[in-house]
């Protein structure tokens, strides 16, 4: 067991570290964080069990793997403050969106980076994360970072040119998700539904949707088709969802996320 300190500790870091604890990847006690904000630390630590700092020396020193945390226009102020600290034992872990590994190598030259893009579902051991391995970093390394994001959900090494992409889909997609529970949910109360059944029906629904399409691997297109019975009421559904525009939005989401990611760098 290695290890492992946040430079951060807002929710994506407290997500991913309270799934790496509830993994068994790291104990409380081998975890800690570092932020200048003290509600982000006493919420880090309340979450986690970890120890906080206002100080990222502190954190540097007693950790072997550092998640750069922060907002992405304070990493290079971030690495510049760090760098005279790194040994070879560290490797950091940068989930700061739309920083490439160039901006960060430069940054630290020498130093050892995996870029990430996770998501926050990995609170609740479901995470879709992507990653990409830097020039300096070794396959030990790739496969570490690995073993970690998939103890949170699954995690997938792609070329770093596509984490921007990545970043559209699966960095942003809860938020479309949420909204679409939320929209179902309003659904079913317009119906008649009490609102806390509409609500658990609505995101029981969508989990045993990606579920399916997880485990048996057939196309969604498929799975639609199985569900629209001829004449029936889920094919009248499907219709208005095709003339609101549903498949156009949520593209045009994707890749306006995406294209923020890329303008970030």
């Amino acid at each position: 067991m290695t290890t492992i300190g946040f430079l951060g500790a807002g929710k994506m870091a407290t997500a991913l570290a309270k799934g790496f604890v509830a993994a068994g990847r790291v104990t409380p006690d081998r975890l800690s964080a570092s932020d200048p904000v003290k509600a982000a630390r006493d919420s880090f630590a309340k979450d986690t069990g970890g120890h906080v700092s206002a100080s990222n020396a502190d954190i540097v020193a007693a950790a072997d793997i550092l998640f750069i945390a922060v907002k992405p226009d304070q990493v290079t102020d971030l690495l510049a403050e760090i760098q005279g600290q790194l040994e070879n034992r560290h490797l950091l872990v940068s989930i700061a969106a739309g920083v490439p590994l160039a901006k960060l190598e430069a940054g630290a030259p020498g130093a050892r980076f995996v870029r990430v893009m996770p998501n926050t579902p990995a609170l609740v051991g479901a995470s879709a994360s992507a990653f990409a391995v830097g020039f300096e970093s070794t396959r030990a390394d790739a496969e570490l970072v690995q073993k970690l994001l998939a103890s949170v959900g699954v995690a997938l090494e792609v070329k770093e040119k596509l984490l921007d992409a990545v970043t559209g889909l699966s960095g942003s997609g809860p938020a479309y998700g949420f909204m679409m529970i939320e929209a179902l949910a309003d659904g079913g109360v317009a119906a008649g539904l009490p609102r806390e059944v509409a609500q658990r029906l609505a995101a029981q629904t969508l989990l045993g949707a990606a579920k399916m399409v997880l485990e048996t691997g057939q196309h969604p297109g498929a799975l639609k088709d199985a569900v629209c019975s001829p004449g029936g009421t889920t094919i009248e559904a499907v219709h208005e969802l095709e003339k609101a525009g549903l498949r156009a939005a949520l593209i045009s989401a994707v890749r306006v996320a995406a294209d923020k990611a890329r303008r970030l760098a």
